[in-house]
């Protein structure tokens, strides 16, 4: 008999530990969807009007890629919490094609920001030396992404990859909110909140787990150290060699 409710308390642990790791993606992907409409809707989304004749064409295939992106992101989370996996994964495998193609135009439309200039770029910056933040959001996603498809086959590492994803691309919506309370705090702001988020899903996980979950933690570490980073690099010589090669 002791045996038998030992048995079960561990089914049950189980379970509530899968239960919270399903509810952290549906938080991710439910404040990722908000915060990016509430960012870019107002001179992007709810301003298609004025958006299509204000800004570069590729702009506009990004726009849409990222939705896309969001909108599976979000199906996924749906299929997994319903144990719809064989769906998880045929769409995983779209997922791919579409992660490349956020990299891809995500990579020209910064570099079209650094080399045009962007509304989104601080007029008080140089262009090329604040071209390395949106370029960093992309290679942190794709290095994100990448470790995730790696660890496919393992399912705590995989989803807490793909929160990580949506973690980090809340900056650049964040950054567009017109508080200006909060716009006034720059950084501490528009990268604070994510890497705040990021840091109590990590101790929430591992309290729960009782262990630290190394793939989450790495990965919410690149996310963390790579924006001072970037800070320290935009207004060194390589930097701005490499951005005016990138934007000739």
């Amino acid at each position: 008999m002791a045996v038998n409710e030992t048995f079960q308390r561990q089914i049950a642990t189980v379970k509530s530990k899968k239960a919270l790791d399903g509810r952290a993606a549906i938080a991710a992907a439910v404040i990722l969807i908000i915060i990016s409409f509430t960012g870019f809707g107002p001179k992007y989304y709810f301003d298609l009007g004025n958006a299509f004749s204000s800004f570069r064409w590729m702009t506009h295939v990004h726009a849409l890629i990222m939705v896309l992106w969001m909108a599976l992101f979000a199906a996924q989370v749906f299929f997994v919490r319903t144990k719809n996996i064989k769906t998880h994964i045929t769409l995983g495998m779209a997922g791919v094609v579409l992660a490349l193609l956020v990299i891809a135009t995500g990579l020209i439309v910064g570099v079209q920001a650094g080399k045009y200039g962007s509304v989104s770029f601080p007029p008080d910056i140089p262009r090329l030396s604040f071209m390395i933040v949106p370029l960093g959001d992309i290679l942190v996603f794709a290095v994100l992404f990448a470790a995730a498809i790696y660890y496919r086959k393992t399912p705590a590492n995989h989803r807490r990859l793909m929160i990580l994803t949506a973690i980090n691309f809340l900056s650049p919506a964040l950054a567009r909110i017109n508080i200006e309370a909060l716009q006034n705090l720059g950084p501490l702001y528009f990268w604070g909140f994510p890497d705040v988020l990021g840091l109590v899903l990590l101790g929430i996980d591992t309290w729960r787990n009782r262990r630290l979950n190394p793939a989450f933690a790495i990965g919410l570490l690149l996310i963390i150290a790579s924006q001072p980073l970037r800070l320290m690099i935009s207004g060194t010589e390589t930097w701005l060699a490499f951005a005016a090669w990138l934007t000739r």
